[in-house]
């Protein structure tokens, strides 16, 4: 069951200035919003795994590594799913897709 959405009272707030976007703009904003999902998904799963890891010496631990140890991680994840990833993306896409009518 959808809900209709008052255009007219969006653009009177500001929110909304055009809905009409073609196919190929939509098919690369859900592309592009299934990959940032599966880089999230994968930084979620790495992030216990480099918690593990212990980096005590002369050279390791301390407040920075602890700071910097997430956004390690996250660019992990990217790299990861911009190289293919583990196929969450393509499951992502397919269903936003299928949501907006565009693949069945």
């Amino acid at each position: 069951m959808s809900n209709p959405v008052d255009i007219g009272a969006l653009n009177a707030m500001g929110v909304a200035r055009d809905f009409r976007f073609s196919e190929a703009q939509t098919r690369e904003k859900a592309e592009e919003m299934a990959q940032e999902f599966e880089s999230m998904f994968l930084s979620e799963m790495l992030q216990p795994i480099f918690n593990q890891i212990k980096t005590d010496g002369p050279f390791g631990g301390g407040q920075a590594e602890d700071a910097f140890r997430p956004m390690l991680t996250e660019e992990y994840a990217k790299a990861l799913s911009a190289n293919g990833g583990v196929g969450i993306a393509d499951q992502v896409l397919t269903e936003i897709l299928r949501m907006q009518g565009l693949e069945e």
